[in-house]
């Protein structure tokens, strides 16, 4: 026959295991909604200054869009409306038109998404450029 004390110690580790289980169970939910989640969607219109692909540890694509407002805002400089924006590393395509466009100096759309947190191995930034719209 079981005493009490054996089903203390048998309830306390389902307990403990639960616990485990809904910790680890929350984090991986935690973490697919900051990693895949979307707070923002939108597009800006301008010329894309740069693209480049830097870092250390973990090489990604950072590219910087100017917005041309200049003069819409009074007392402001052109530097400080500028964009800054990362790009997937596996959406080649894309960093080959943003390349193609930040030479030729064209006027474009650069369709985004904001993330919810930085990932070091994804980006510099929450905002990634989704597509892009060549205007004529």
């Amino acid at each position: 026959m079981e005493t009490f004390g054996e089903k203390v110690k048998r309830t306390t580790k389902k307990v403990i295991r639960a616990i485990i289980i809904l910790v680890i169970l929350g984090g991986v939910i935690t973490f697919s909604f900051l990693y895949w989640g979307t707070y923002e969607d939108g597009v800006m219109a301008g010329k894309i200054l740069r693209i480049s692909e830097k870092g250390v540890m973990f090489k990604t694509y950072e590219g910087k869009i100017n917005l041309e407002t200049f003069g819409a805002l009074k007392g402001t400089s052109p530097i400080a409306e500028s964009f800054d924006f990362s790009v997937e590393k596996s959406d080649k395509d894309l960093i080959k038109q943003l390349q193609t466009v930040a030479l030729s100096g064209e006027r474009v759309n650069l369709y985004f998404v904001k993330r919810y947190a930085r990932f070091p191995w994804r980006g510099d930034t929450k905002y990634f450029a989704t597509r892009i719209e060549r205007l004529q």
